[in-house]
């Protein structure tokens, strides 16, 4: 059964068809959520919350890529969850958030490199961020980049170029050595 067809079915209300959706989509949105900077404990409240504004939202999708619309979902609920946070705390404790992420980054990092650069990749403005990790950790298109983020494809195009100048200068700045910035 293709990605179409389970939609059309979960947009009837079929029960099992909604569950293919979260089997299919639940690891991409996790992914996607950890890579955006929420931290591991409220990845499954932005999963849930993600579905649920799916379920809820199912019939007002019409055309396109449902992976695209489910992308905008999660972001959209990521920066809700964001100013939320911003609204009811005021200090972070550091400590903590940095021994968090060390003892579960190996969930999602093979290397400590790979946490090294996901760390760098956290100081960056969301307008680079996103792009980069859409481009390179989703395999999205600049088209579906543009869909997903609601902006033109030339400012995708700078976005990434721009992006992929300031994660090399953070990367040399951190590590004190010269990279090679290749795609």
């Amino acid at each position: 059964m293709d990605e179409c067809e389970i939609v059309n079915r979960a947009k009837l209300k079929d029960e099992t068809a909604f569950e293919q959706l979260i089997d299919t989509y639940k690891p991409v949105i996790e992914r996607f959520a950890y890579q955006l900077g929420v931290k591991q404990e409220n990845i499954p409240d932005i999963v849930q919350e993600t579905f649920i504004k799916i379920h809820r939202k199912l019939h007002q999708f019409q055309k396109g890529k449902f992976t695209t619309w489910v992308f905008q979902v999660t972001l959209n609920v990521v920066r809700d969850q964001y100013r939320k946070q911003k609204r009811e705390l005021k200090l972070i404790d550091k400590a903590k958030q940095s021994q968090l992420q060390t003892i579960q980054s190996g969930y999602y990092f093979e290397k400590q490199e790979h946490l090294f650069l996901h760390e760098c990749i956290q100081k960056l403005d969301e307008k680079y961020k996103i792009p980069l990790i859409l481009f390179y950790f989703h395999d999205k298109s600049y088209d579906e980049i543009a869909l997903i983020l609601k902006i033109k494809l030339s400012v995708v195009k700078t976005r990434i170029h721009r992006g992929k100048g300031k994660l090399k200068e953070l990367f040399e700045t951190s590590i004190g050595v010269e990279v090679y910035q290749n795609g």
